[in-house]
């Protein structure tokens, strides 16, 4: 499957982020944003919600505490109950510091595999870049393009909103 690409590069992060307002302002659909590094107010302007990733946070640090008192109340209650230091069996004040462990290690590592499955990085030997000098000290718009698309529209929309070239570019999905 091959997808093609119009994209714009920008010398400016100020530049960019008024370009994106205007482009997304005369209708046209923006694939993706690529920047050396985060700009603030980026996500308003290509009008992207707020994640979620908070409430899956929250619902993986619960399900790693209800693990760890599970896990503590089972082993020192029931399956092999000892008394130590004076201590009844369940004993909740000792066990924060393996609740607190455990709920990290939840709620971190479903964290990971909640944000590289959102945003689709499986492990695969070469990752795509649209532009290598996005990485470096350039800001790149990509605006996928199909077959109703006119790249000399995009190219002087883009030349008009600061942009210093513009690449017709071809992505070949694997």
């Amino acid at each position: 499957m091959t997808k093609r690409f119009a994209l714009g590069i920008f010398e400016d992060e100020d530049v960019l982020l008024h370009a994106v307002e205007n482009i997304r302002g005369a209708g046209v659909k923006i694939y993706e944003v690529f920047t050396p590094f985060p700009i603030h107010g980026m996500d308003d302007a290509l009008g992207i919600e707020r994640s979620r990733l908070p409430i899956a946070a929250f619902f993986y640090g619960m399900t790693g505490l209800a693990f760890a008192l599970w896990m503590q109340i089972y082993m020192l209650g029931f399956d092999w109950p000892m008394i130590i230091g004076g201590k009844p069996h369940i004993a909740l004040p000792a066990f924060i510091p393996v609740s607190f462990e455990l709920t990290v290690f939840f709620c971190c590592h479903g964290m990971v595999i909640t944000f590289y499955t959102i945003s689709k990085l499986y492990p695969r030997w070469r990752t795509p870049v649209l532009d290598v000098r996005s990485t470096d000290d350039k800001f790149v718009v990509a605006i996928e393009l199909n077959e109703n698309s006119d790249l000399n529209g995009l190219a002087k929309l883009l030349r008009e909103n600061g942009a210093s070239e513009v690449n017709e570019k071809e992505m070949t999905k694997n």
